[in-house]
């Protein structure tokens, strides 16, 4: 069952559709009038969810949340895996600073932790920056990130990001229809006491992978 974790309020993680009346309203607002989030955490998510929030559209209307799915393998004498996702309640909110405040808040040194996470769009410049200085401070661990959609990629300041990722040994990769299926498999909510259902991509699925993976590529070139 998914329990909810309070965080610190944050503004800066995506745009709303709508960015200039979005910055608008945001100037208007005092930090005391800004609701704190909440992380959702949990082993499965919600298939309604999975189907809206992780398709790979090229226009992202509405998909002002993000879902991030996670294996963690740590290695030591023994090795250890845990999985489960993050879900923001609102646009304000970080899964992904999330993840190392609250699931790996600390690299011990004597062991050596792959990561692999399964997101619904790319982080935003502030995410990423954090990603690519936790990356340098512990080189014991290795971080691969596949995203359905990339975030903002048209920016300079996203893409510059992005590329900091990169360089500082971060595996950004597109999503691929296996790994959706992937996803549907090991991440979402399946009825109870009926068969498993199989996984149905979208009629376009394979033709914006194709779009943002092109996108990525000549980011990180």
């Amino acid at each position: 069952m998914a329990e909810k974790q309070e965080e610190p309020s944050n503004t800066q993680n995506g745009e709303p559709d709508n960015a200039e009346e979005g910055e608008g309203k945001k100037k208007k607002l005092k930090r005391e009038d800004l609701p704190p989030f909440e992380i959702v955490t949990g082993e499965r998510l919600p298939a309604i969810f999975f189907k809206f929030q992780f398709r790979n559209v090229e226009y992202s209307s509405g998909r002002n949340k993000t879902f991030l799915c996670y294996v963690v393998e740590t290695q030591g004498k023994e090795s250890v895996t845990s999985r489960g996702y993050l879900e923001d309640e609102h646009a304000a909110a970080h899964a992904e600073m999330a993840f190392f405040n609250t699931i790996l808040p600390k690299c011990e040194s004597s062991l050596r932790y792959n990561i692999t996470w399964y997101v619904s769009s790319s982080p935003c410049v502030t995410c990423a920056d954090r990603i690519t200085e936790t990356l340098k401070k512990n080189k014991n661990l290795h971080l691969t990130i596949m995203v359905g959609r990339l975030f903002m990629w048209e920016e300079p300041e996203m893409q510059a990001a992005l590329k900091k990722m990169k360089s500082a040994g971060c595996k950004l990769r597109i999503m691929k229809p296996q790994d959706f299926e992937y996803v549907w498999k090991n991440f979402v909510e399946q009825e109870e006491g009926e068969e498993a259902k199989a996984f149905v991509p979208w009629e376009d699925i394979q033709e914006n992978f194709h779009y943002y993976e092109e996108k990525l590529a000549e980011i990180l070139q």
